[in-house]
């Protein structure tokens, strides 16, 4: 826990103090699981050659055995909109390989999530980073139907074609490592934009060194300043405020990061908190009333609660965490805690697009459910 918790102490006290106090009424609990899914398990030398991992066909059945078991478990599932249960599979363009896609498209088109871009890259350059969003944003489209697309609304009528939602491999956004290993590009939020990307959903990545300051919270990110690694805040998200000066800025959608005092260890020391689901650390009660108490939201808009979780969902140790009997009775609380008849939370199980239009409407101030807002400036792969 200490380690790196120079990078975010100070960000989570202040975010303690901008913990809004709830009145009275519904409040609405969006869940987005962000999966970094890597059934291919492949690593990247130093000179950026990809080695390792396991074959085509393995892959494969990794993939169809893992829909398979998610479905099997937790079918059963519903939220306030009738959605069930779902991930955002990050697949990474480094592991590209059709069937494995195809198999992970016709399952989120039945309804159990959506596809997005995720890249591991070392010792690249702008153009090289470039290339690859650009080859793959156009392969995940025009190959297997996938990624969203920007619609002409509002102020952002002159961007309009395919869009996604990022992950940066081993958490190096704009270079975020001290030494400048699984990256090397300091410009990436200007190329992210450029290419279509929506949103940036890496991040905590603490207990890395490459964790960001700013903390539980959503706010619009630039590329670092000369000299400087690591994304740098603009401004944060805000409920009447949509227009975005900069238009290389990025929203930022971060999970949960602090201290669960409910959990101790040895009775004494609080868990750390940085909301990632594993085969040690399962979703549980103690952590959704921390998730919730945590509160991120658009500012001015405390009842719709934010919590981004992430996992790497094709790791044989993740998976009974993800959809054995521990994640089976949390979906249960879930049910339970805000679809059982409460007045106090209701429950939206969103993707990573989902999530981006709900935040993008309340900005902008709008009003109703927020389920009504699941396609409101990014519509679903066509």
């Amino acid at each position: 826990m200490l380690r790196g918790m120079d990078r975010w102490l100070a960000g989570y006290l202040a975010s303690v103090l901008r913990r809004p106090r709830m009145r009275e009424g519904q409040r609405h609990l969006l869940v987005c699981i962000a999966d970094h899914f890597e059934p291919f398990n492949r690593t990247i030398l130093p000179d950026g050659q990809i080695t390792g991992g396991v074959s085509a066909a393995k892959a494969q059945a990794l993939v169809a055995d893992w829909c398979n078991a998610y479905q099997g478990a937790l079918a059963r599932f519903r939220d306030a909109d009738g959605c069930m249960p779902r991930h955002t599979f990050f697949y990474p363009w480094d592991e590209y390989e059709p069937g494995c896609l195809d198999r992970l498209g016709a399952f989120c088109q039945v309804g159990y999530g959506e596809v997005e871009i995720h890249l591991h890259h070392r010792n690249d350059t702008e153009e090289g980073f470039r290339d690859k969003l650009t080859r793959c944003r156009d392969t995940y489209v025009e190959q297997h139907g996938l990624l969203g697309r920007r619609k002409s609304v509002g102020r952002e009528e002159h961007r309009t074609g395919p869009a996604y939602a990022f992950v940066h491999g081993n958490w190096c956004l704009c270079n975020g490592r001290s030494d400048g290993d699984w990256c090397g590009v300091d410009r990436e939020l200007a190329i992210l934009s450029d290419t279509g990307c929506y949103a940036d959903l890496t991040f905590p990545s603490a207990p890395s060194p490459t964790q960001p300051r700013r903390v539980n919270t959503l706010y619009y990110g630039v590329d670092p300043l000369p000299g400087q690694r690591g994304p740098r805040a603009l401004r944060p998200v805000l409920c009447g405020e949509s227009a975005v000066a900069d238009e290389s800025a990025v929203m930022m959608i971060p999970g949960p990061l602090g201290l669960n005092w409910e959990v101790r260890k040895q009775g004494i020391i609080p868990r750390f908190e940085n909301g990632e689901l594993s085969g040690v650390n399962p979703a549980t009660g103690d952590r959704l009333r921390l998730w919730q108490r945590i509160g991120v939201h658009v500012r001015g808009r405390p009842d719709w609660t934010v919590v981004k979780l992430h996992t790497h969902g094709a790791l044989s140790r993740n998976q009974p965490s993800l959809f054995g009997p521990k994640m089976v009775e949390f979906h249960r609380l879930l049910s339970e805690t805000c679809t059982g008849g409460s007045q106090d939370w209701c429950l939206h199980y969103v993707t990573a697009r989902e999530l981006f239009n709900i935040i993008k409407a309340a900005e902008r101030g709008c009003d109703g459910l927020p389920g009504e807002y699941r396609n409101f400036v990014i519509g679903a792969p066509e």
